[in-house]
Parts: structure tokens; sequence; C-alpha cells
């Protein structure tokens, strides 16, 4: 069983804090990996909020290639950041070579495209370049997205936290929004790819349980979007769900439920929205998804969402101090990077629930 979590606050933060987020939870992970994905970023990334930052790990002839490729295609580096790994023996991580942070500006005939453009080519991009590197063995490429960056890696959270001196908080690594992992995916073979959060086009979640309707799920996923590739994980179906019925059908959040576990028929013949009730069965059934879990997701727009499998089986508590709000698996994370918060305040979701932060940090619930 895995643990999860996400930290959205006014003022940006290190992402020490994530690390003190999960690391209470440690008897529900493994310490095989460690992953988060920072949105609205802050410190060394300020200036530089409108640009696509492409976040990989490498290979020195990965990096060559990368560089290749985004300059054949009118990408300009405007900003690079490469963190200083820290070597010293004895760490538990299966460090690559080289990890870059790089900011691009767009091809100059996409600068005054619409933002639905910019999307396209950014997805386009990052499909790219993955190929490229899977094809060479070389590296690998997980987001390519303004204001967002992505940093996975395989070993101990803690020696990955000194390997890339995340304890230190110097100012270079802030955000106002992060969601964090520390367990690889070890249901299948151990690869980055596989390690949650998982992202696409701004959207990123991360799952606590199983799907056990993955096959069903991703044959019919792979026919909806390009986009929709790797499935190194069953957790993977939940955000191309998530992408599908927000991004691509443009249906408000609450229906992400419906969608996942929607209701018994017989429940909702007595509903005023029988009808669209209906249609999401019968259209969207391979959709569903079954097994105990929990989802935490961060959508483009700052909002961060959770919710259930229908049962209830998997844990998620939400809590803030009206500065900050986090969301965790078990409340002993809510404990140690929230202290003086009121726990009567706490929202522990039930099965038929999404609970919402919005960018305002209203904490809403929606009843499905």
């Amino acid at each position: 069983m895995c643990r999860i979590g996400a930290i959205k606050s006014k003022a940006a933060f290190h992402p020490s804090q994530a690390l003190h987020l999960m690391l209470p939870q440690q008897e529900g992970h493994d310490n095989s990996g460690f992953a988060m994905i920072m949105q609205d970023l802050d410190g060394v990334f300020a200036k530089h909020k409108d640009k696509p930052l492409l976040s990989l790990a490498c290979t020195q002839k990965g990096a060559s290639l990368v560089e290749q490729y985004m300059e054949t295609n009118n990408f300009t580096p405007v900003f690079e950041w490469i963190p200083r790994g820290n070597r010293q023996p004895g760490l538990d991580i299966k460090a690559m070579p080289y990890y870059i942070f790089r900011a691009y500006d767009y091809p100059e005939y996409y600068r005054d495209g619409s933002q639905e453009a910019k999307a396209e080519l950014l997805l386009d991009t990052r499909l790219a370049l993955r190929a490229l590197l899977d094809k060479e063995e070389q590296g690998y490429v997980y987001s390519f997205w303004p204001d967002v960056l992505t940093l996975k890696e395989i070993g101990d959270p803690r020696d990955i936290a000194v390997y890339f001196r995340l304890w230190d908080n110097n100012g270079e690594m802030k955000a106002k929004n992060v969601v964090v992992q520390c367990r690889q995916n070890t249901n299948y073979d151990i690869v980055r790819y596989a390690a949650h959060p998982f992202f696409i086009q701004g959207y990123t979640l991360c799952a606590n349980g199983e799907n056990t309707f993955f096959t069903k799920n991703k044959e019919y996923q792979k026919s909806l979007h390009r986009g929709y590739i790797g499935f190194e994980s069953d957790s993977q179906n939940f955000l191309y769900t998530l992408h599908y019925v927000l991004n691509i059908l443009k249906w408000p959040i609450k229906y992400y439920k419906h969608v996942i576990t929607p209701l018994p028929f017989d429940e909702i013949q007595q509903r005023p929205d029988k009808q669209e009730l209906t249609a999401i069965r019968q259209s969207l059934g391979h959709l569903e998804i079954n097994g105990p879990n929990t989802v935490i997701a961060m959508l483009p727009d700052g909002r961060m969402m959770t919710c259930c499998d229908s049962k209830k089986l998997r844990p998620v508590v939400v809590g803030g101090d009206g500065t900050t709000i986090a969301i965790s698996s078990e409340v002993c994370g809510l404990n140690q990077i929230l202290p003086h918060r009121n726990p009567e305040f706490d929202v522990y979701p039930n099965e038929r629930e999404v609970v919402v932060i919005t960018p305002e940090m209203e904490v809403q619930r929606w009843k499905q």
C-alpha cells in the first residue's frame, strides 16, 4: 500500500516540507523511491513562470539528443537549473548522470498562438523527446509545461533528499503547490516513469491502491488520445481519465467521480440528473475503476482534489491552518507539518465525495 500527499500554500515553500509530510508515514511505503511535481514555482524559476519548463534525467548523450531536437524545432533556451548532486558514498539512490530543468521560449510562430495550440505543441514535444530517449535508452522526460517541475528517482527518500540537497532550504527550489509520493511502482517493473505522480498537459495525479480494471481502462484509453501512453502503472488510468473528462470533454470536476465510480442504476433513476448519469454509464463504462484506492490530483488552474473508491478502502485526510492546506494518507503527516491547525476541522472524505481545494484556499466538498 502506498502513501501519497500534497501541499498547497499561500506562500511558496521548500520541498523539504513534502518530505516531512511523507516520512512519518514510513510504514506505508517501502523506501523504493521518491517523486514530486511542483507547480506555481518560485525561487530560481520565479522569473520564468510563463515559459515551458523541461524536466528530465538523462545521460550525457541523452542531453545532447535533447538539445539537438529542441534546436531543430526552434525552441530557444532561456534559463537552466542543474542540481548539484551530493555524491557522498553509501547513499541508496540509482542516480542518473544528469538532471536538467530547462525553460524554453516557444518557437516564434507559436508565441502569439492560442493556449490550446501551445498545449498541443508541448505535449507532442514531450512525447517526441520521450520516444527519442527511449530508443537510445539515454534518459527520461517527465514533463514539459510552464511553471511545473517534476523530479523522480529510485532509492530511499531520505538519501534521495540528501543527494538533491532537498533538506537544505537555500531558496532555489520553491513552489506553492506540491504533490508527492515516497514509493516506486513495486507492482510492476521498477522504472522511473512508473513512479507517481503522473503528468499530462498540466494535470498531475498520484494514487494509493490498485485498479483491477487496469486492462479494460488501458485498452480503451489507448483509443482516446495520443498522449495516453506508457501504462507502466495501473494508476496512470486515473490520470488519463481525469484529463479526458476535464480537458477533452470539458465537463465539471464533479463528473470525474461519476465516471470512475458510477452510481448503481437504481440510485441513478432517483436523481434529477439521471439522463446525464445514465449516459455516462452507457458511454464511458470502460473508464470505471475497481479496487481499493485514493486519488490526489492537481489541475492546471491550481486546484487540488481528492476522492476515494466506492467502498472507502484507502485512507485520506485534508487539513489546514489558514495559510497551508495539506492532503495526506495519514493524519500523522498533517500533524508533522501543520502542528498548530485545529484538527476538528480536518476533512475525511467519504466514498461519495470529491474534495476540492480552490486557488483561494477554500475547501469544497462535492457529494456524488
